[in-house]
């Protein structure tokens, strides 16, 4: 009976042991599971990124340099041409315009006149012919009189005269004629139309000794301003020509908060341009104004245009031509020994950055740190921190000094 008793008590015993175990390993506090990351040095930089687009950086447009008539623009896009060499355009002059009928009239008119005037000019011609005809007559009958002795010098002199004014007066007519033609001539072209059929034909047999324009320098032609026959007026842009290979550069428009922080020389990434690597550039120019404008949102921004040269050699960014777009990275902070943690790491205290150190023990305390660069990646610490210890990433509002954590651990790992 005594036995009995005692293995009831240790039964109850035991019991009571395992119940109080398992109430204390329920309510014992568990570590908070978090991401923990590595204080480690790299190389690190700082970059502003922007949209950009490329652009040649002397272009050259060719404009009619009289007003004329342009015949159609046969070249193409992307034709390579010579300076001084490859014809570009052809131009003739301006075609007349429409008659109306008072114009016509008036016109008609003109021509009955020039024509009567040339039926007088060729009258005069038939009369300055006879009185020629007259003239060397009586000379030559005077020149026997006077060889027989029975005309005087003096009647020889005069019938010589007399020829002379007669000649002068038949090159007269003869001139006045020509001049009559020409007013007749003159007179019928104001007969012509832009309608005129024989005008057509005339422009037709002239085209082969139309006016070229010749592209001003090496190249390839970006893009053709007017390429139907049309009549311009003087200094009518019509193609524009530029080097595609040795002169592309780029242009970004930053917010001028921005571009304050870059100098020239500063070197550029640029990527999404269409090829499979990045590009190296540099910037050249940070333009000394800026502009107002409105973005996608309606905000109202203030940019600033800064222009960025190619480092990358002409093979490297082959197809990259003139109006493209590309992404641009300025490297405005770099180093190749930051001491770095990720950026999410990172929390406000106060007016400074602070982080979750985690202890040896596996507890966090909060280092206030100072943070030298941070470009939304990866944060440069400059003081707070010492390489290869561990820290929180994306720490919660619940995280606090003395709190135990743990490792989060990630499916698949």
């Amino acid at each position: 009976m005594p036995r009995k008793r005692n293995s009831r008590v240790l039964f109850t015993a035991l019991a009571v042991a395992v119940l109080v175990g398992a109430l204390v390993y329920a309510f014992w506090p568990r570590p908070v599971l978090v991401d923990i990351g590595k204080v480690e040095r790299r190389p690190m930089h700082v970059t502003i990124d922007e949209e950009g687009r490329t652009q040649v950086h002397n272009t050259f447009v060719v404009s009619t340099p009289v007003a004329g008539r342009l015949m159609r623009v046969t070249a193409e896009p992307g034709d390579r041409v010579e300076q001084g060499k490859t014809v570009v355009a052809r131009m003739l002059p301006i075609s007349p315009s429409a008659l109306d009928a008072r114009t016509r009239e008036q016109a008609n008119a003109n021509v009955t006149a020039a024509d009567a005037a040339l039926r007088v000019a060729q009258a005069d011609m038939n009369r300055a012919l006879a009185d020629q005809a007259l003239a060397e007559g009586n000379l030559e009958r005077t020149r026997r009189l006077f060889e027989n002795g029975i005309a005087s010098k003096a009647a020889l002199e005069r019938d010589e005269t007399a020829l002379r004014l007669a000649q002068a007066n038949v090159d007269t007519a003869r001139a006045a004629i020509s001049m009559r033609i020409a007013e007749l001539n003159n007179a019928q072209a104001q007969l012509i139309g832009f309608d005129d059929q024989g005008l057509a034909r005339a422009i037709a047999n002239r085209a082969e000794e139309a006016t070229p324009l010749r592209a001003p320098t090496d190249g390839v032609i970006l893009r053709i301003m007017q390429e139907s026959e049309t009549t311009l007026s003087a200094g009518t842009p019509v193609v524009e020509i530029g080097n595609v290979s040795d002169d592309l550069e780029i242009v970004a428009e930053l917010l001028s908060t921005d571009a304050v922080r870059i100098e020239e020389g500063a070197p550029v990434i640029i990527e999404n341009w269409g090829g499979e690597n990045a590009l190296e550039g540099a910037v050249k120019r940070v333009d000394p104004w800026g502009f107002t404008k409105f973005s996608a949102l309606g905000v109202e921004e203030q940019r600033v245009r800064v222009t960025i040269g190619f480092q990358s050699p002409i093979e490297a960014r082959e197809g990259l031509g003139h109006g493209f777009r590309v992404e641009v990275r300025i490297v405005v902070w770099e180093t190749d020994n930051a001491l770095t943690v990720p950026a999410s790491s990172l929390f406000r205290s106060g007016e400074d950055w602070a982080v979750f150190h985690v202890t040896p023990a596996g507890r966090v305390e909060k280092r206030i740190v100072k943070v030298a660069a941070n470009n939304n990646i990866s944060a440069a610490i400059a003081d707070g921190l010492s390489e290869g210890e561990r820290i929180v990433i994306y720490p919660s509002a619940t995280l606090s000094d003395g709190v135990r954590v743990a490792q989060r651990r990630v499916e698949g790992r």
